[in-house]
């Protein structure tokens, strides 16, 4: 049986994403359908962001608490584990969707349950598990907001070993008794932090020089450290060849012939895009490839089709996700009412700035690492005259109060063209709320003369700003 129905607006894809772009659009007065074929609310919500953050808070909390006189001994033991499972378990609403569909249905957007396809210009076929097909059409724009998921590599006997990924890693009923961690990006850090402290024996094997490779280098060494205190085993400059499974042992072969064995192996190898399966071959687009859009979010060539989020492959955070769907939502609504767009400003309504220039992201390890913006690299790369201006966030009086033996850093990359920051960059416990500050000064252009104008409260963790503007000024 086929159904077809009519909307000014059809979402592939109710993650955070999606959502955001279905909420804009109907909030700008749009019919809307959004189409899911997992779980609504999507990889954040039950296998990404949420689940992982669960699991790593009973982990910084405890870690924080064993620097400060007067507690440290009150936390010597273990964590409990099942708990900070079943806490997790709650985070996820035990994997059920009843919440986020009622949210979707109490702002008037009709869902669609199935798998989604294109079907040709502002056409999207929704195939439910009873086989039923509705054929959806858009009369202004179809939202792909499909995200990404793990991309595996083609290693001998991968396949065999029933390999965990970012869902398996966030979802586990039990801590193994040895994890092999194969990455070192945000995913690998924050899940070999976890596993380790929930009772796991952690390998990391990195195969660059070190972790965290996209954020400033003192990042990856500080987190690495701790690892290497908290009893991982982290080793950089190697490769896995091959991995195979007998019985409960995970074999790897590494590049120089050694082997590790563990219970569970996690490739925490990068994302590749879920556009494969979407119907892209009917609008002249590769299936799998990444969509590039302009900075209103529209794929480049169409006048209708949108990709928002990690499809485009411009930020593939869920934070940044939502801002680009904030922006998509209210230009297809400007498109559909004949509202000419903010083209001629590059920080106006309908354009996704921030993506290129402002950028914040934490890595919620312990220190924790958290940075907005460019790195120094990035910096000189693109081009800019910059000077870095580092601060030991161990001097600030804040800090220390924060922990004993505080251990932290702090940089900032100044254009000294325009006096204006380009990047910053924290690591230290505690750090990931400081971000924010350095990203309003980097999104809104603030001048370093009126930085200092912006007094931090004593004693507070947030007194870094001013040493690093007096490191600047000598």
């Amino acid at each position: 049986m086929t159904e077809a129905n009519e909307y000014d607006v059809v979402v592939v894809g109710a993650g955070p994403v999606g959502e955001n772009v279905a909420d804009r659009a109907r909030a700008g007065g749009l019919s809307v359908a959004i189409v899911e074929s997992e779980l609504v609310g999507g990889e954040c919500s039950y296998w990404a962001c949420m689940p992982s953050k669960a699991l790593l808070r009973p982990v910084l909390a405890r870690a924080d608490a064993r620097r400060l006189p007067g507690l440290r001994q009150a936390v010597q033991g273990p964590l409990d584990t099942p708990a900070v499972l079943a806490h997790r378990d709650d985070f996820t609403s035990h994997w059920k969707d009843d919440g986020q569909v009622g949210w979707i249905e109490s702002i008037g957007v009709d869902l669609y349950r199935g798998h989604g396809r294109l079907a040709g210009p502002r056409a999207v076929t929704v195939t439910a598990d009873d086989g039923t097909v509705t054929t959806l059409t858009a009369r202004h724009a179809v939202a792909v907001c499909t995200g990404t998921r793990a991309a595996l590599p083609g290693l001998p006997g991968l396949a065999d070993v029933a390999p965990w990924t970012s869902r398996e890693a966030t979802s586990a009923e039990r801590a193994p008794g040895r994890l092999i961690v194969v990455g070192g990006g945000v995913v690998a850090t924050e899940m070999a932090t976890a596993w380790q402290a929930l009772g796991s024996q952690v390998t990391v094997l990195v195969r660059g020089g070190g972790l965290l490779n996209r954020m400033e280098p003192f990042a990856g060494e500080l987190v690495t450290d701790a690892l290497r205190e908290a009893g991982a085993d982290v080793r950089t400059g190697v490769s896995v060849t091959a991995v195979e499974r007998k019985g409960g042992t995970v074999t790897a072969t590494l590049g120089d012939g050694s082997t590790v064995e563990a219970d569970e192996i996690l490739f925490a190898t990068g994302r590749a895009p879920r556009t494969d399966d979407i119907g892209l071959e009917t609008v002249g687009l590769e299936p799998g490839s990444w969509l590039p859009v302009d900075d209103s979010l529209r794929v480049e060539g169409s006048d209708w089709l949108y990709a928002v989020g990690d499809a485009n492959h411009r930020a593939l955070l869920t934070h940044q996700g939502k801002y680009q769907a904030r922006i998509a939502g209210a230009a297809i609504s400007a498109r559909a009412q004949g509202v000419p767009l903010l083209e001629t400003d590059r920080w106006g309504a309908h354009a996704a700035t921030a993506d290129h220039d402002a950028v914040p992201q934490v890595v919620f390890t312990d220190p924790e690492a958290a940075s907005a913006g460019l790195t120094l690299a990035e910096a000189e790369a693109a081009g800019h005259r910059v000077r870095a201006v580092d601060y030991d966030l161990a001097n600030v009086a804040g800090a220390s109060l924060y922990a004993e033996g505080y251990t932290g850093r702090a940089r900032m990359v100044v254009d000294l063209d325009r006096e204006v920051l380009l990047g910053v960059t924290f690591v230290g416990p505690g750090v990931g709320e400081l971000i924010h500050a350095a990203t309003i000064a980097i999104a809104g252009e603030v001048p370093i003369d009126r930085l200092w104008h912006a007094v931090p409260a004593y004693p507070t963790v947030s007194e870094v700003w001013l040493r690093l503007l007096e490191t600047y000024r000598g």
